[in-house]
Formats: C-alpha cells, sequence, structure tokens
C-alpha cells in the first residue's frame, strides 16, 4: 500500500475574478474531476480566505511526477487551468506565473 502523502498549497486569488472561481468549482467538470482521481489525488479541497486560495490534498499513488505529467497532458484538465489559471496569481516573492506554492506542514494528527 502506497504511504499518504499531503500537500496544503496557496495561492492569491484575483478579487475581480473571485466570483467566476467560485462558479467554476460550483460545478467543477467532470473530466477534470475524474482524472484528478485517475491521478491519485483524493481528499482535494479548496478554501478562500483574505484573498487567498488555500487547497488541501492527499496523493495515494507511487510515482507523483509521472501522475503530475499525466494530468499535464490531460486535454481537459488543460482547458479547465486555461480557465482557473487568469483567477489566481503569484504571491508576494514567488516568480511570475507561479501557481499553488507548497506549504511547510507543522502539524498533524490522524
Amino acid at each position: 500500500m502506497s504511504k499518504i502523502r499531503r500537500f496544503g498549497c496557496v495561492v492569491q486569488v484575483r478579487p475581480e475574478k473571485l466570483e467566476y472561481y467560485k462558479a467554476l468549482h460550483a460545478n467543477p467538470w467532470p473530466e477534470v474531476n475524474a482524472m484528478i482521481k485517475e491521478c491519485n489525488l483524493r481528499n482535494f479541497s479548496i478554501y478562500y480566505k483574505s484573498g487567498l486560495l488555500f487547497s488541501y490534498l492527499e496523493y495515494m499513488g507511487d510515482d507523483y511526477e509521472a501522475d503530475q505529467k499525466k494530468m499535464a497532458a490531460h486535454l481537459k484538465t488543460q482547458e479547465w487551468w486555461q480557465e482557473t489559471g487568469p483567477c489566481q496569481k503569484s504571491l508576494d516573492g514567488e516568480p511570475d506565473g507561479t501557481l499553488w506554492v507548497e506549504m511547510e506542514e507543522i502539524y498533524h494528527l490522524d
């Protein structure tokens, strides 16, 4: 059995795009959700607070990099990212175009 790998990530949301971003995620594309699961991601949530989006997910597979490449090659996921990407902006201090920066896990309790 694979070890669960947990991720917490953060990105800024463009204030003028927040409602559109929420609307997209209120009705996510089934093909994108299926690909997320096919790439061994589970328990995926996105939260909003004060101009920031926070995500939490668990990776259940054996080759994270290969699964990420598989997802990036999926045409419907690429279309989804074309919709969601312009809603986001890099955190201050991060290179332009750097989205969803992984956070350091400080504490976890099962």
